[in-house]
């Protein structure tokens, strides 16, 4: 089906100007748009605070539609507004904020017209509202550059597609696109898996393996779920992006290679980087470019187009009048924790059971009040405070291991706690496979 063309391709976001009043910066002004910009003492940061008591990634601010979004990204000294630490907040005003000894200012502008695509498609990706269009324009920027590209995302929201669309709109499109699941590689053949071995490197290895660098020549390399990276193994994959060289496990000899790289992740590495779980340097290197996909909660107007395209793609695409307009109203009010992957296969399972009538997709995602249902019910008053608690976490975790199915890695980000306590509590309260250990 060829793309719809939708009239009026603009749109709003009001960003402004940042100002280093104090301390020694490297640029005096720097101007705020709808790309997030970062602020701390690593040389990679957009403005660069030589301050001791500033944070590598201190800061990130952006623009949006309401005014500047100004986000703490955990660092070390705080970022403060007056007497107040900052968390995040919107800027409607100009205001001075105070990171370490430095003080800078952030005065919002005008509202500026941001380009929309003109299409609701772009590769395998559809979105008509106007988050969506607006990044289809950014990927038909960025996909003809050789920029190294990072795309941020919840679980399920579609960034190896993102990837892909970006990799078929370049000039590389005809080469090998090549993927590497970060998340799933032990730690122990981190190396070897990115970068091969020869025989006899090591234990087990009992034949050559080439890189997939060097199998993505003149292609793309995308690195999924980059986060979940083993730290010693980032300054090795640093070498290869900067160097453009790769030299496997046992070798001594370097092998040129010929590779964009994309990355995608569902961590918050400007966060990680002050957590000491992630490298700056090797953020800035591949995050030239960055993508920030919304979860399908933010966007349920993109619901409706997104099940006509798996209908078509079902070769059913007429089975789209016959759905309700209560059943799309249920699918819009639903808060879709796995985006629009669950989406994507809530399709093929609600087809399966038609049988020619009028269609109610949302009987499929179950009879539970949507949003509200996965919001753990308020603690009751009687009994200690003992029991309230246990009964308050027994609620929030059931709520959390049914949204994230049992994910831990994904609980632990949502709750921003760690694994192992994430596992005491499944444990504690004999949830799922942990609650039978």
């Amino acid at each position: 089906m060829d793309p719809t063309i939708i009239g009026s391709p603009r749109a709003e976001v009001r960003g402004g100007r940042i100002t280093a009043l104090s301390g020694d910066a490297s640029i005096a002004h720097l101007t705020v748009g709808s790309d997030p910009i970062v602020i701390g003492r690593h040389t990679g940061c957009a403005m660069v605070l030589f301050d001791k008591k500033v944070s590598g990634t201190h800061l990130e601010v952006m623009a949006t539609e309401y005014g500047l979004r100004v986000r703490d990204l955990g660092s070390r000294n705080g970022t403060y507004l007056g007497e107040h630490r900052v968390i995040e907040l919107l800027l409607t005003k100009p205001a001075t904020l105070r990171c370490g000894d430095t003080t800078v200012e952030l005065r919002p502008g005008k509202p500026e017209r941001v380009p929309l695509s003109k299409s609701d498609r772009f590769g395998p990706l559809t979105g008509a509202t106007p988050h969506m269009r607006a990044l289809f324009e950014k990927l038909r920027v960025i996909a003809p550059t050789g920029l190294s590209v990072l795309i941020h995302g919840e679980t399920g929201t579609g960034k190896e597609l993102v990837a892909q669309a970006i990799h078929e709109a370049s000039d590389r499109a005809r080469r090998p696109f090549v993927i590497i699941d970060c998340g799933a590689i032990p730690a122990s053949l981190a190396e070897s898996t990115l970068f091969g071995h020869e025989k006899g490197a090591f234990t087990g290895a009992g034949a050559k393996r080439a890189s997939p660098f060097v199998e993505a020549s003149g292609g793309t390399v995308f690195l999924d779920e980059l986060g979940e990276l083993p730290l010693d193994v980032q300054p090795k994959l640093l070498r290869v992006l900067a160097e453009q060289r790769v030299k496997s496990v046992g070798s001594n000899r370097y092998e040129p290679v010929d590779v964009r790289v994309i990355a995608a992740t569902r961590r918050d590495l400007p966060q990680e980087i002050n957590q000491g779980a992630f490298r700056d340097d090797l953020y800035f290197r591949v995050a030239q470019a960055r993508i920030d996909l919304p979860p399908l909660r933010e966007r349920p107007d993109d619901i409706a187009p997104l099940v006509r395209r798996f209908l078509d793609e079902l070769g059913k695409s007429t089975a789209f009048r016959r759905i309700t307009p209560e059943s799309l109203d249920r699918l819009q009010r639903y808060d879709w924790p796995g985006n629009v992957r669950e989406l994507r296969n809530l399709v093929p399972l609600a087809m399966a059971f038609d049988r020619g009538g009028p269609i109610d997709f949302a009987e499929h995602i179950g009879e539970r009040p949507p949003t509200e249902a996965r919001r753990p019910r308020a603690a009751s008053h009687d009994g200690t405070y003992a029991d309230s608690k246990r009964e308050h976490d027994k609620a929030f975790f059931t709520a959390l291991y049914e949204a994230t199915e049992g994910n831990l890695a994904e609980m632990a980000r949502r709750a921003e706690i760690n694994r192992e306590t994430v596992r005491i509590y499944l444990r504690q309260l004999r949830l799922g496979e942990y609650g039978r250990r």
